[in-house]
């Protein structure tokens, strides 16, 4: 298993464990710079992909571990939902910006983590995602320092068909 594969596996089974239990988490599958995974909760199946950014930019000593995510959560009828993991707690009302090819995007945050606005905006980078190359993420933490992470998106499509395929809308 290579490291990256390692460290998301790691953080999704810490990520998963207040509703699922560690050994119920599946790797459907890797592709490229995207892994698939899967689990079931109280709630009923959940499919998820994750990649690490292959540059962190930043003048910070300390960073936590970073991620991009897009779920599908079949009970609640929720699919594409977009978050970023950032490592460290966001500057209070700050917005985290995405960049994937010459279109941007405004996320919200939340401590360590950032959501789309809305339902739209998720589909929108969803497709965005599907057509670019490179994610650039920009953030600043509650210290005030600056971020740019450089995601991967080789792999996303096939990584994306694959929690569509094990999670399909109805």
């Amino acid at each position: 298993m290579n490291k990256k594969l390692f460290f998301i596996t790691i953080f999704s089974l810490f990520l998963m464990t207040y509703t699922a239990k560690a050994n119920d988490v599946k790797i459907i599958g890797e592709y490229d710079d995207w892994v698939a995974y899967s689990y079931i909760d109280t709630t009923g199946k959940i499919c998820y992909m994750a990649s690490t950014p292959k540059k962190e930019e930043g003048k910070y000593t300390k960073r936590g571990d970073i991620y991009a995510l897009v779920t599908h959560r079949l009970t609640n009828n929720s699919f594409d939902t977009v978050s970023i993991v950032s490592g460290y707690e966001h500057k209070k009302g700050s917005q985290l910006k995405l960049r994937i090819g010459k279109k941007d995007f405004n996320m919200f945050t939340q401590k360590d983590r950032a959501w789309a606005p809305s339902e739209s905006i998720d589909k929108s980078i969803v497709n965005a995602m599907k057509n670019g190359y490179k994610m650039i993420v920009h953030g600043e933490s509650v210290r005030g320092t600056k971020t740019r992470d450089t995601y991967s998106l080789k792999g996303f499509t096939n990584a994306y068909k694959a929690i569509n395929d094990a999670c399909p809308k109805i």
